[in-house]
C-alpha cells in the first residue's frame, strides 16, 4: 500500500500550525504581560512561515518586518517602560467593555466556524494561478494594490497620515510660558537657596552598590541617611527602590566613631 504524497505545506502547517494556536492561547491565558509579548511574537513568527509555506514570500516577510520586527517591539518597549511587575488595574476605564468583547469573540468563532465550513466544501483558493498570470508573488501583489485597489490603497495611506498628524498634534503641548534659559535657571536656584535654603548644585547620583540596581537605591549622606533626592519620584511612587538599611547603619556607626576620635583629640 503506497503513502500517500505529503507535501511541505503539509509539513509545515501540522508543524507550525500548533504552536501558533499555543502562542494564541499564551497570549489570552497569561496573567504576565512579558509572556503575552512573548506568545504574540511565537504566533506572528508562526503565522510568516504558514505564508511562506504557501507560496506568498511578500506576507511573510511583512509579518517579519512590520508586525513581528516593529509592532511587538514597540509592546516590549512599553513594557520596558512601565515594568514588568506593574499590577494591572482591574476597574473598567470604558463602560461596556466586557460586554462588547464577549460579543467580539462570538462574532470570530462564528467567522471562522463559517470559513473552515467553507473550505471543506469549496474549492481552496490559492494564490498559484495569480503568480503564473503575473510572474510571481510580488508582481501579482503589486498588480493588484496598483492597479485594481489603487483607490483603497491610497485611501488607507491618506488615513495612516492623518492619524499621524493627529498624534502629533495631540501630543504636543503649547508653551504657555516663555523658555528659561541657564541664567534664569540659575536665578531661581539662587533665589531657593536664599528663601528656602535648598542646595544650589545639582541632586546627588543615586548609590551604586553591587548586587543592586543602582538608580533604585538611595544616596547615603555623610552622616549616614539617605539622600531623598537622589531618588527618582517615579520609583519611589512605584515601590521600586531598594532599602539601604545595612548600609546606613554601617555608614552611622563610621561617621560616628570619626567624631568619637575627633572630640578625645579636641579634649
Amino acid at each position: 500500500m503506497l503513502l500517500p504524497l505529503v507535501t511541505g505545506a503539509e509539513v509545515t502547517f501540522w508543524v507550525v500550525a500548533p504552536l501558533t494556536i499555543l502562542g494564541a492561547l499564551g497570549l489570552v491565558l497569561s496573567k504576565r504581560a512579558v509572556y503575552a509579548a512573548l506568545s504574540v511574537a511565537v504566533t506572528m513568527v508562526g503565522l510568516a512561515a504558514l505564508y511562506a509555506s504557501l507560496d506568498a514570500p511578500f506576507l511573510a516577510m511583512v509579518q517579519i518586518i512590520v508586525y513581528t520586527g516593529a509592532v511587538l517591539m514597540m509592546f516590549l518597549f512599553v513594557l520596558m517602560m512601565v515594568g514588568i511587575i506593574t499590577p494591572d488595574s482591574t476597574v473598567e476605564s470604558l463602560k461596556g467593555q466586557r460586554v462588547m468583547a464577549i460579543l467580539g469573540g462570538i462574532g470570530i468563532l462564528a467567522f471562522l466556524f463559517f470559513a473552515i465550513g467553507g473550505s471543506l466544501y469549496n474549492e481552496p483558493a490559492t494564490v498559484t494561478a495569480a503568480n503564473e498570470q503575473f510572474g510571481g508573488n510580488v508582481e501579482g501583489l503589486a498588480n493588484l494594490m496598483f492597479g485594481r485597489y489603487v483607490f483603497v490603497f491610497e485611501l488607507s495611506a491618506a488615513l495612516l497620515i492623518v492619524a499621524a498628524v493627529g498624534a502629533m498634534l495631540l501630543a504636543h503641548n503649547e508653551r504657555v510660558r516663555e523658555r528659561k534659559g541657564q541664567p534664569e535657571l540659575a536665578a531661581d536656584r539662587m533665589y531657593a537657596y536664599k528663601t528656602k535654603g535648598e542646595h544650589p548644585g545639582s541632586l546627588p547620583n543615586s548609590g551604586v552598590y553591587a548586587g543592586s540596581n543602582a538608580i533604585g537605591v538611595g544616596a547615603l549622606l555623610p552622616d549616614g541617611t539617605v539622600s531623598e533626592k537622589s531618588i527618582s519620584q517615579t520609583l519611589a511612587l512605584r515601590g521600586a527602590t531598594i532599602d539601604p538599611a545595612p548600609l546606613t547603619q554601617v555608614t552611622g556607626s563610621t561617621f560616628a566613631a570619626i567624631e568619637a576620635v575627633r572630640d578625645e583629640d579636641e579634649d
